[in-house]
C-alpha cells in the first residue's frame, strides 16, 4: 500500500530519516494488527467454548483447558504488542528530538536574544550605579579636603 501521507515531508529528509519513519509505520500497523487479530480470536474463543457440547466429560475438560490457555497466549501478546506501541512512541519521542533541528535553532536564537537583552539591562544598571558611585565619591572628596579636621 503506497504512503501518500509522507510524501511531502519526506522531500525534505534525508534517505535514512525517511527510511527509519517508514519502519516506525510498519512497526505501528504491524503491532496494531497483532492486538486487533489477538482480541478478536479471543472474542471468537469465548463464543465457541460457550457452545461446547458435551460429548464427554473429558473432552469438555479438556478443551476447556486448551482455550483458556490459548486465550493467555493471545492476552500476552496484545500486552506484548501495547509495550511495542509504548516503545515506540518513546523512539518517535527520541527521533523528534534528535532530528527536530529548526525547532532546537528557534530555540537557541530565542534564548540567545533573551540573555543579550539582560545583558544589556544590567550593564545599563551598572552604568548608572558607577555614575552615582563617581558623583558620591566626588563630594565625598570635597568634603575631606575641604575640611579643617584632615
Amino acid at each position: 500500500m503506497p504512503m501518500a501521507t509522507n510524501q511531502a515531508p519526506s522531500s525534505s529528509l534525508p534517505q535514512n530519516k525517511e527510511a527509519q519513519l517508514r519502519s516506525y509505520q510498519v512497526h505501528l500497523k504491524d503491532s496494531i494488527r497483532s492486538m486487533f487479530d489477538n482480541f478478536t480470536e479471543i472474542i471468537k474463543l469465548a463464543r465457541v467454548s460457550s457452545k461446547i457440547e458435551e460429548d464427554g466429560q473429558l473432552l469438555r475438560a479438556t478443551q476447556i483447558d486448551q482455550d483458556h490457555y490459548e486465550m493467555q497466549v493471545r492476552a500476552a501478546n496484545i500486552v506484548k504488542a501495547g509495550e511495542s506501541l509504548m516503545k515506540l512512541v518513546s523512539d518517535l519521542k527520541q527521533f523528534l528530538v534528535l532530528n527536530d533541528f529548526p525547532s532546537v535553532n528557534e530555540s537557541i536564537a530565542y534564548n540567545a536574544q533573551f540573555y543579550k537583552e539582560m545583558q544589556n539591562n544590567i550593564d545599563k544598571k551598572l552604568i548608572v550605579l558607577r555614575d552615582e558611585m563617581a558623583s558620591d565619591l566626588y563630594e565625598l572628596e570635597e568634603e575631606y579636603y575641604s575640611s579643617v579636621y584632615k
